[in-house]
């Protein structure tokens, strides 16, 4: 039987004894968006979840609960979306970055507050967020005491780098590999269309037809080590810091570091760009592509 690792599914005694172990967590994001025939909705989050839970079953530390409302339908993303999704209906669990982000702030709150010393924030979701993710991380950082690091899943997957060049993609080889490892119930190579049959097909990578569980594990594989390493180098630099006077941040404080640090800089984030030409206006993307006031 695995070791439990999910913050939900543990008991307190359990909870306790895996951070006097390992005083590490991991934030995992994602949505239900489509991901071609094959693969179920939520592939995002079930895959960067899994790949967590994975590294601290390896390595130590506790898994938060995933977060399954992510970044979608505003900015490149309408656009992606009119062009590689077309006019069916998406099932998309989405929301506006700016609340996205602050969601994290207060994550990061909560999980420093109960004294972990390091955290992971992995997302599988693709798209210019997780370069945001970095951005925002980096920013509050100096608020806490705990360890901060942001990534997509790609960034650990070196077989994904040397085959793929950036090591992500949409439904298509990589992702199909790693969710068909990770989760097989939720993969059905019969469900995709029949090649060169006109898409765009929920939105699958072109090149799915070449996903293989086998090479979704060695990915995984890989991944897991990079996480478990990442996560001792934060642990080892906290070691080395001065945080005798640290106070627990407070919502009144997040708050405030929203902001003060935050808000002014938000505008300039990839996630909050209109790139490109607008969706055409009979399309369902038209509308969201604009991105409002932020509040």
């Amino acid at each position: 039987m695995e070791k439990e690792v999910r913050w939900e599914r543990m008991f307190p005694d359990q909870l306790e004894t895996a951070f006097d172990s390992c005083p590490a967590v991991y934030f995992t994001y994602g949505l239900c968006e489509p991901h071609g025939p094959q693969n179920t909705v939520g592939l995002d989050a079930l895959k960067a979840h899994a790949i967590a839970c994975r590294t601290a079953q390896t390595y130590g530390g506790i898994v938060a609960p995933p977060d399954y409302w992510h970044i979608h339908e505003h900015g490149m993303y309408a656009n992606w979306a009119q062009k590689n999704v077309g006019e069916v209906r998406s099932w998309l669990t989405a929301m506006p970055a700016w609340q996205h982000f602050k969601n994290v702030c207060y994550h990061v709150r909560a999980a420093d507050a109960l004294g972990f010393q390091a955290a992971i924030f992995l997302t599988g979701h693709y798209g210019p967020n997780w370069q945001d993710l970095k951005t925002l991380l980096n920013l509050i950082q100096p608020n806490f005491a705990m360890r901060l690091y942001g990534l997509p899943d790609f960034e650990a997957n070196h077989i994904g780098f040397s085959k793929q060049g950036d090591g992500g993609d949409h439904a298509g080889r990589v992702e199909t590999s790693l969710l068909w490892a990770l989760e097989p119930d939720c993969v059905d190579v019969s469900r995709m269309p029949e090649p060169e049959t006109p898409g765009p097909h929920f939105a699958m990578g072109s090149n799915a037809y070449d996903s293989d569980r086998l090479t979704g594990e060695r990915m995984v594989n890989d991944e897991v080590q990079w996480l478990g390493k990442k996560m001792q180098e934060l642990l080892d630099e906290y070691t080395h810091l001065d945080n005798s006077n640290r106070e627990p941040v407070t919502f009144e404080q997040v708050e405030k570091i929203w902001a003060e640090q935050i808000k002014p800089v938000l505008n300039t984030f990839e996630t909050m760009q209109n790139k490109g030409e607008p969706p055409p206006e009979d399309s369902q993307w038209f509308d969201q592509w604009k991105i409002p006031e932020i509040p």
